[in-house]
């Protein structure tokens, strides 16, 4: 056996040093298999840590020693049956003799540390293997170790050891954390619910009084420590680490032992002095300690009354509290961490004390209980509010909970009764509210600005929250909270104007308490309303209606003192840029004060806002400066637009960032045209093309305006893209034609779109400035056409160009056309086919001739690509992209009127392809919202290609009757019988429902001949019976679209056995240019039903 061990220790020492290129694995392999066969392969762990030399030192490394113990833990855990007896004597005696010699007469591991902790977890697995059946005797034969009979003083070490092993064993058997961590055991959960009640029946009182007494004695011993000068601090040190240990094995077992063991007249004491003891660790130890007694179930409320009288926790908790705040207003600006997380630990405290009292307030059906419970609360709430105001965000937190359960129970008083809250309550409200407004002013070193701090998220978050329990107030009492806000906004301004110093955050908070008043203010109107006391007055009367002479309501008179106050001006950044956010947020205001918009825009436009030295803070008042504009812009006095647009077109010029790539697959170009500063400046470029719009009045004027913005960006244009083809490998100028592309777009989307009927009077925006810059885009798009961003650039540009200029540019069209498509990649084809969409609902009817080019190829092409087998999740997701864009754009095609290009001569050939492939994606049952889609496109083509022919000259499509009842129909009654049509599905219920609207459109559409094929031809044909054909072709005839949604639905879902699946096919015959269904079925079925009419 020896050779076998020192085998093992060696494979250990290898496995350890992975220098040892050669045999390291093949240790790492043999020492797994070691722990793995632990049933066999204790018997040489065991002595591998055990064994001592003559000298007696232990034999053997510490890391073999350490795996040693491993390789135990895994023969002891997960063991749920007794140990035969000699193993378990073998064992007893070898860990027994270990703990004499190591703790009592040994070092203790000193030399590794790391071993004891090790150690108490092995002791630990091996007392739950053995303790019910074969060692009821551990604690007795631990005890007697601690203090041997010839020694009066505790052995520290053993005391330590026992600390640690009733810590583990807590943790085992009662932590519900830890029990929560690990899969499900019956067998474990019921060896550790026997290990729980066998240490309650026989050692629950031994062990709290051994606990007590080693706490007391170390307390006894740091106090004598404390008192001698030039004590030894390594004395001290030591009996702390003992106090500190033996109350976290108190706190450990408190909550499943009983609690008259844990709570008696000597440890309340104890444990209120260690509670206010110099040892921050003892300190936190002990308010752990006290927080799982207080939280600790009890059967009886009465018990529970009586345990916090015995406590009188919340007069300690007022002291220390007091106490505790001293000393952190003496520190000053020097935080001390630990005592800062001692705090925290007595707010948790009160927060748990609070929350069990609450219990009693709310469900306790006692009332005189009740009333000793609500005085307690009483006495709580100063604290908690003074827990609250602490300036550490991580402390006030601590009673969040307690305070959202009182506000609860505020909220629930309030709706079951009509009376007032009592002065009690509104007292207390009232206190909380300012707490809560103090709370939410930002630190005043913070930085708010910094948008990578950390803190500032943080103080984000916290402030959200403090809003939650204002939130909460509101409901409880609407005007204390609207009054509390009010004032103390109003004051802050009044004082700011003043000339009354005021610190940045007092000011950040005032303009801020504006700013969520709107949210606050639950009874204010909408829109004008909300700011003035006027009348109700029509959408038509509105502009010509003067508010001025209404009063304002409070928000409006807040409003009114911001912007009267002038604290846009106050040199901190976070206070303009509240100003800015809130004045940007109430445009509605500026309508009914318009006296206010001049200085609101004059401070946007200078110093103070789009012009402020700090970038951060510019490109945010580039939004908020492009809000205001478009919310107020027909509010703004023409005279000035000039000037303002004057006023930002140095802020105009493209500045490109070219960044480093750290990822050498990605495409430099494409990483370089993102840029976070660019975007936000592309608001600025919108909300000059708004201002210009604004001129139509003096067209003259607008047109110069408006060239004075673009013929700047269009110079640069023309310099970069002669930049770009000179051949050198520079992105910049590429980056830069992106940039101005999409700047020159985005002047055009300030203009109101071209309206589908030009009204009498309307004045067109400048269309030749507009063709001007549609045809330097194209340009630029036929020169660089083989770079995506310069194709993405040009799809952006060209709709929001379109969209303004309407068909007088439509010639641009088919150029543009080509070169999107001269370079394509597969991800431009959703974005292409969503282009084209948009297109088509701008221009309708001007675009026939592009999509009658345009649709055969691209239709093909999508069919191939679907056609494609998909290999991965990328695949998947580009091919329902694809698919939905394409259906979209058939729709879209459809809703505008355009169906003919699907049956003009170019496309007549191609038409049956098209029309089966919809009919086949229609039957897809994997992709519910592309089938559906597909449905609605099938019943779009019905309504206009199934008419009855007339004459042969109008009327539908020659066909398309047979389509409609040789495959459409079959298609119909096959969807909802397929397997994987899951009727429960909530897209299912969708496409159901378009299969109805189908139904009923066909019936619609064929008339007499369509009810009657159904009820004597297709029902019979698919062994219906006749009462039920007769049934449902009733329905379907009588119903509306509604009602035979619902009858639909519930027949699909009683009788889905009655769809069989039936395959049919379309071609196009010989010499027609319109489609013609090929007769594949017996044309007996068609002729019969025209017989029959």
């Amino acid at each position: 056996m020896e050779r076998e061990i020192e085998q093992v220790v060696q494979a250990i020492i290898i496995a350890s040093d992975p220098t040892q290129v050669s045999l390291h694995q093949q240790a790492l392999a043999y020492i797994g298999t070691i722990q793995q066969n632990a049933a066999s392969t204790w018997q040489l762990a065991l002595p591998i840590f055990v064994d001592q030399t003559p000298e007696g030192s232990r034999k053997h490394p510490s890391q073999a020693r350490f795996f040693a113990l491993r390789v135990l833990d895994e023969f002891f855990d997960n063991r749920f049956e007794p140990l035969d007896g000699e193993t378990f004597r073998t064992l007893q005696q070898a860990l027994v003799s270990y703990i004499q010699s190591e703790y009592v007469g040994g070092p203790a591991e000193s030399d590794a540390p790391f071993l004891r902790n090790k150690f108490s977890h092995t002791l630990t697995l091996s007392f739950l293997c053995t303790y019910c059946e074969q060692w009821p005797t551990f604690f007795s034969d631990l005890f007697t170790l601690i203090r041997p009979t010839d020694n009066s003083t505790f052995n520290r070490h053993i005391s330590l050891l026992f600390f640690h092993i009733v810590l583990e064993i807590s943790g085992e058997v009662a932590d519900q954390m830890i029990k929560s961590a690990r899969p499900y055991d019956a067998d474990r959960h019921a060896r550790d619910a026997r290990v729980r009640d066998a240490v309650r029946e026989r050692d629950a009182a031994r062990i709290n009084e051994a606990v007590l007494t080693l706490v007391a004695e170390g307390s006894d011993r740091m106090l004598n420590l404390r008192k001698q000068e030039g004590s030894n601090t390594r004395d001290l040190d030591a009996a702390v680490e003992v106090v500190d240990w033996g109350i976290r094995t108190f706190g450990s077992y408190v909550g499943w032992i009983d609690i008259n063991l844990t709570v008696t007249p000597t440890t309340v004491p104890l444990l209120f002095n260690l509670l206010a003891d110099p040892s921050l660790p003892i300190r936190l130890a002990t308010s752990v300690a006290l927080l799982r007694i207080v939280s600790k179930g009890l059967k009886e409320p009465g018990d529970k009354l009586s345990l916090f009288k015995v406590l009188s926790l919340g007069d300690v908790l007022d002291a220390l509290e007091d106490k505790t705040r001293a000393q952190q207003t003496e520190r000053g600006s020097d935080t001390d961490e630990g005592e800062e997380s001692y705090r925290e630990a007595l707010g948790k405290l009160l927060n748990v004390l609070g929350l069990e009292v609450a219990k009693l307030t709310d469900d306790c059906p006692n009332e005189d209980i009740r009333k000793e419970a609500l005085a307690l609360m009483a006495q709580l709430l100063p604290v908690m509010l003074r827990f609250l105001a602490d300036s550490y965000d991580d402390t006030c937190s601590t009673v969040f909970p307690l305070l959202q359960i009182i506000l609860s129970g505020y909220k629930r008083s309030k709706k079951i009764s009509t009376e007032p809250i009592d002065d009690t309550k509104r007292s207390f409200l009232t206190s909380l509210l300012q707490v809560l407004l103090t709370k939410m002013k930002w630190d005043p070193d913070a930085d708010p600005a910094d948008a990578d701090e950390d803190d500032n998220a943080e103080f984000e978050k916290m402030r959200k929250e403090l809003r939650t329990f204002m939130d909460s107030i509101l409901s409880i009492d609407q005007h204390l909270v609207t009054d509390a806000v009010r004032t103390l906004a109003l004051n802050t301004i009044s004082a700011y104007q003043n000339g009354i110093s005021l610190d940045w955050h007092d000011a950040e908070l005032g303009i801020y308490l504006v700013f969520i008043f709107g949210e606050i203010n639950k009874t204010g109107g909408k829109g004008r309303a909300a700011f003035c006391h006027a009348p109700i007055v029509d959408k038509d009367r509105r502009k010509a209606t003067d508010y001025s002479e209404y009063p304002l309501t409070t928000h409006g008179e807040m409003l009114y003192a911001l912007v009267q106050s002038g604290i846009s001006s106050y040199p901190h950044h976070a206070v303009s840029l509240q100003f800015f956010e809130t004045v940007s947020r109430y445009t509605d205001f500026f309508k009914i004060r318009k006296e206010c918009i001049i200085p609101t825009l004059e401070a946007m436009v200078d110093n103070r806002g789009l012009h402020n030295e700090n970038p951060t803070f510019r490109l945010r008042l580039f939004y908020l400066f492009h809000r205001f504009i478009k919310e107020a812009k027909n509010d703004i006095p023409p005279d000035i637009i000039t000037n303002i647009t004057q006023s930002i077109l140095d802020l105009l010029p493209i500045e490109a960032e070219i960044k480093e790539v750290d990822d050498s697959d990605e495409d430099p170009i494409i990483e370089a045209v993102k840029s976070s500063t660019f975007d936000s400046q592309l608001y600025l470029y919108e909300t000059a093309g708004i201002l210009c719009s604004l001129l139509f009045r003096t067209p003259e004027q607008q047109a110069a305006l408006f060239l004075s913005l673009v013929k700047p960006l269009m110079n640069e244009l023309s310099i970069n893209l002669q930049a770009s083809t000179k051949g050198v490998q520079d992105i910049l100028p590429i980056v830069k034609v992106h940039h101005i592309i999409m700047a020159l777009g985005n002047i055009s989307k300030g203009f109101p779109d071209y309206p589908p009927t030009l009204p009498e009077g309307y004045t067109l925006p400048p269309l030749d400035v507009l063709g001007q810059v549609a045809q330097a885009i194209l340009m630029c798009l036929e020169a660089m056409n083989v770079h995506k961003v310069v194709r993405d650039a040009t799809r952006f540009a060209f709709a929001r160009i379109i969209a303004t200029a309407g068909p007088s540019v439509t010639h641009f069209i088919p150029p543009l056309m080509a070169n999107l498509l001269a370079h394509f990649e597969p991800s431009e084809l959703v974005d292409f086919m969503n282009f084209i969409g948009l297109l088509v609902h701008k221009l309708q009817k001007d675009m026939f001739d592009v999509l009658d080019q345009l649709i055969g190829p691209l239709s093909t092409h999508i069919t191939a690509l679907l056609s494609q087998p998909i290999t991965g999740t990328d695949d998947e997701r580009a091919h329902t992209d694809t698919k939905k864009a394409y259906l979209s754009l058939l729709n879209n095609i459809m809703s505008n009127k355009l169906q003919g290009i699907f049956t003009s001569d170019r496309n007549s050939a191609s038409f049956e392809t098209l029309i089966d492939n919809l009919r086949r994606q229609a039957e897809d049952v994997s992709d519910p919202s592309s089938q559906k889609v597909a449905l609605t496109f099938l019943n779009k083509g019905v309504n206009i290609w199934g008419r009855p022919i007339l004459d042969n000259t109008q009327g539908g499509l020659p066909g398309f009757d047979r389509f409609i009842y040789e495959r459409l129909v079959p298609t119909i009654f096959h969807i909802p019988s397929s397997a994987e049509f899951n009727i429960k599905d909530g897209q299912m219920m969708v496409v159901l429902h378009e299969i109805a609207n189908l139904l009923q459109i066909i019936c619609h559409i064929r008339g007499a001949e369509a009810y009657n094929y159904f009820l004597s031809v297709f029902l019979p044909s698919q062994n219906w019976p006749p009462e039920t054909a007769l049934e449902f072709t009733t329905k379907l005839r009588d119903l509306d679209a509604k009602g035979f949604r619902k009858y639909f639905t519930d027949f699909v879902r009683s009788s889905v056995s009655l769809f069989p699946l039936d395959t049919l096919s379309l071609e196009v015959a010989p010499g027609r240019a319109g489609p013609r269904l090929k007769q594949t079925q017996d044309d007996k079925l068609i002729a019969l039903t025209r017989s029959a009419i």
